[in-house]
């Protein structure tokens, strides 16, 4: 092992030495993790941002978009009966990720994108939805966050008995603010 010099920071990193399995790989930074792998070229990180906001949309975005009152998609929802039984976002189209393939054309424009949402960020449910309309040929976007966050923001949850709303969760909206400013 030896220690060199990070490249962009000039932090020192300790490297291990080239093998035949490959180049000089990062160990761990003497000055700490984050920086371990260097970032990105600046071209490089601004082409992943972009396709990243291409790809995905976050609750607050989904939410100013549906308040607008034209908001030039359709979000839908891929969770189970149950699931939407238990709750949904108002206005959203309830087609489960297994019967995308039957029921798209009956139920999607596909010259309207779609926003897909399953229950939160440990279900791969809206990316498995997302990718099933992709291939159908539909413009998507998954809603990352999902139904858990969309309720722990705060934003209105319609069931069988009507809408409620919950108060927003401080570690992912702010108190008394009509939204986070980023």
């Amino acid at each position: 092992m030896t220690m060199t010099t990070h490249p962009i920071t000039t932090h020192p990193i300790t490297t291990r030495s080239a093998t035949a399995a490959g180049p000089q790989d990062p160990v761990r930074p003497a000055a700490g993790a984050a920086l371990g792998t260097p970032p990105a070229a600046p071209a490089e990180a601004a082409a992943f941002f972009a396709a990243r906001l291409a790809f995905q949309a976050d609750v607050a975005d989904v939410h100013a978009s549906l308040e607008s009152g034209d908001p030039g998609f359709v979000l839908v929802d891929s969770r189970s009966a149950e699931a939407w039984e238990q709750g949904r976002i108002p206005g959203a189209v309830h087609l489960p990720t297994a019967g995308i393939p039957a029921r798209a054309a009956d139920v999607l424009d596909p010259a309207v994108p779609v926003i897909a949402y399953c229950w939160g960020p440990g279900c791969d449910g809206a990316t498995r939805a997302a990718l099933a309309l992709a291939r159908l040929g539909y413009p998507v976007k998954e809603m990352i966050g999902g139904f858990e966050y969309w309720t722990r923001e705060g934003f209105a949850v319609e069931t069988a008995t009507g809408t409620r709303r919950a108060a927003p969760d401080p570690l992912t909206a702010p108190a008394g603010a009509a939204s986070c400013g980023c």
